[in-house]
């Protein structure tokens, strides 16, 4: 009996471990964060779709140009821009990751400090994972 219960939780173990994919994916999320915080529009450019669509917490809708604009500019300015609390669920060639962004810094030389829940879009091109879509609402405290 207890070796079937050992079984059984194993099992439940080994299914919880992220995979391959979802690991990577959750990598190259961290990886973006950091590039917006740095106004690394370089990086952001290798990592978004062509057709890269952001619908921010007050319902605009921006494309590839306009984001890419606003992190050359550092405008806002981030000392933080980070993703945590997520989860990565994986379809076939797209994943949606969700989870909270913290961000910190200046807006307009006026400081922010906010947290959002977020969804992303993922699609597989090949081999590599684009972003496709984010959306994001801003949580109360």
């Amino acid at each position: 009996m207890l070796s079937a219960l050992l079984l059984v939780l194993a099992g439940t173990v080994f299914a919880a471990a992220p995979s391959r994919d979802e690991r990577d994916l959750l990598r190259e999320e961290a990886a973006v964060c950091h590039a917006v915080e740095a106004g690394d529009a370089a990086y952001v450019r290798k990592v978004l779709d062509p057709r890269f669509t952001l619908t921010s917490s007050t319902g605009v809708v921006t494309d590839l140009r306009q984001n890419l604009a606003e992190v050359a500019a550092r405008e806002p300015r981030y000392s933080e821009f980070r993703n945590h609390d997520q989860r990565a669920r994986l379809y076939g060639d797209a994943a949606i990751i969700t989870g909270i962004t913290s961000i910190r810094g200046t807006s307009a030389g006026q400081p922010i400090a906010a947290d959002y829940q977020y969804t992303d879009t993922w699609i597989r091109r090949g081999r590599a994972w684009r972003l496709a879509a984010s959306h994001a609402s801003r949580l109360a405290h």
